[in-house]
């Protein structure tokens, strides 16, 4: 890279994850790009993270919070007092390999339209196995891991539009960010990346996946797969994402399809034993409604694409169980994990 490459702030919020940061930061500080500030945003951790991060990794900036306030707000205030042209978030559970940063900022610096780039994700313990190459959004509001699942050979050999990156390991523009916002911090953990591309594009931002740029995933470390707090929060944010940013008129066209999809994963979770979280969540969700309206209001009050470009940026709607198939790979870890105990680090 050249000597003037733009300065790119490195993001990761962290909440008792100091066993996974040693590998986390040790990845960073190996990285061919030349202009690089890391800052760990830690959400209250009693594990003695942030006295760590502070004696190991002294040129990290450090910011400690005395309660967890989300992985939405944690990276916003890394954000916040970050200089970088560009802005990556990272998991904590994650490493990377020595090129990552350079082919994100080298694939973004190729055209003023891209605002988000996406990681090639593969899974820690099956590197063989894709994480995600981005993010997948259909006409019911369902979102998943593009490429979820399947081997790192069936994902494209070069670059390729993305609806937006999965923000466990993504870099976006400063200048995006300060055009449509940060994370929206209502939504604390889960499905406020979607929300952000979601926004981004609104705007006339693009995403791009970056094959180049890979990324080992321990998935759901922090907060396990298939756990209570993870399904109320799914269950919440996707009400909000929806009535937030959802084109008119699609959205009254859809609506029946929407809530058919709904009930579907709410049977899902109880059968799942996890209806507990479920019901919560969606109830959180209609209770957020205004909430939501209103910030959809303040979108539609400023400059935006027409609403059949965000519709056309929309996946087709599938059958049942081919949405079921987005996630089987999920699944089959959860066996997996039950199993084993614990997940190969």
């Amino acid at each position: 890279m050249k000597s003037m490459s733009p300065w790119v702030s490195v993001v990761i919020a962290n909440w008792n994850g100091r066993h996974y940061l040693e590998k986390c930061l040790e990845s960073l500080a190996a990285q061919t790009y030349p202009a690089v500030e890391v800052i760990v945003v830690d959400n209250g951790s009693t594990d003695g993270s942030a006295a760590w991060v502070a004696e190991r990794f002294p040129s990290v900036r450090l910011i400690v919070n005395p309660d967890n306030r989300g992985f939405a707000a944690a990276n916003n205030q890394g954000v916040r007092q970050s200089r970088g042209a560009y802005v990556a978030t990272l998991n904590n559970d994650t490493w990377v390999e020595p090129d990552w940063l350079a082919g994100l900022v080298d694939a973004l610096e190729r055209d003023p339209r891209l605002g988000m780039a996406a990681s090639h994700m593969l899974f820690a313990d099956q590197p063989e196995v894709i994480n995600s190459t981005g993010i997948c959004l259909d006409r019911c509001g369902i979102s998943w891991d593009r490429h979820g699942g399947q081997t790192a050979r069936q994902a494209e050999a070069g670059p390729a539009e993305v609806f937006g990156p999965c923000a466990g390991a993504a870099l976006y523009r400063r200048e995006l960010l300060e055009a449509v916002g940060l994370f929206d911090e209502d939504f604390f953990a889960y499905l406020e990346d979607v929300d952000l591309a979601w926004r981004a594009r609104w705007r006339g931002w693009k995403a791009i996946y970056v094959p180049s740029a890979r990324v080992y995933h321990i998935h759901s470390a922090t907060s396990q797969e298939g756990s209570p707090f993870k399904t109320y929060w799914l269950s919440r944010n996707k009400i909000q994402m929806i009535a937030k940013n959802y084109p008119m008129p699609y959205l009254l066209l859809f609506l029946p399809l929407i809530v058919f999809y709904e009930f579907v994963s709410l049977g899902h979770a109880l059968l799942s034993r996890l209806g507990s979280g479920a019901v919560r969540g969606r109830l959180a969700g209609l209770r957020s409604l205004p909430q939501a309206f209103k910030k959809r209001r303040a979108l539609w009050l400023r400059p935006h694409v027409p609403p059949a470009e965000i519709f056309g940026s929309l996946e087709p709607a599938a059958a049942p169980w081919q949405v079921y198939g987005r996630y089987r790979h999920i699944d089959r870890r959860l066996v997996k994990k039950a199993a084993v105990g614990y997940w190969v680090k």
